[in-house]
């Protein structure tokens, strides 16, 4: 597979190596080097920012107090 630099020095990774790397748009990747000259591209996994609002909220208002009860109610089964 052959990819093309363009003049801003980025290239577009081939579509297999995208897949096979489970990458996709807005993704990070690290380029590693190593002594005998090798390049390994590594996927970087998101951070748990990104995944803020994934869990829809529950729409049921629970007050600090039915919180602790129920707190203590599990803590109690152990």
């Amino acid at each position: 597979m052959v990819s093309t630099i363009t003049s801003k020095g980025q290239i577009t990774m081939p579509k297999e190596i995208r897949e096979r790397l489970n990458l996709h748009y807005g993704d990070k990747v690290e380029f590693l080097l190593d002594k005998s000259g090798n390049v390994y591209i590594i996927p970087k996994k998101s951070s748990l920012i990104k995944l803020k609002g994934i869990v829809p909220r529950s729409k049921k208002v629970v007050s600090l107090s039915e919180m602790n009860n129920a707190i203590e109610r599990e803590g109690s089964r152990l």
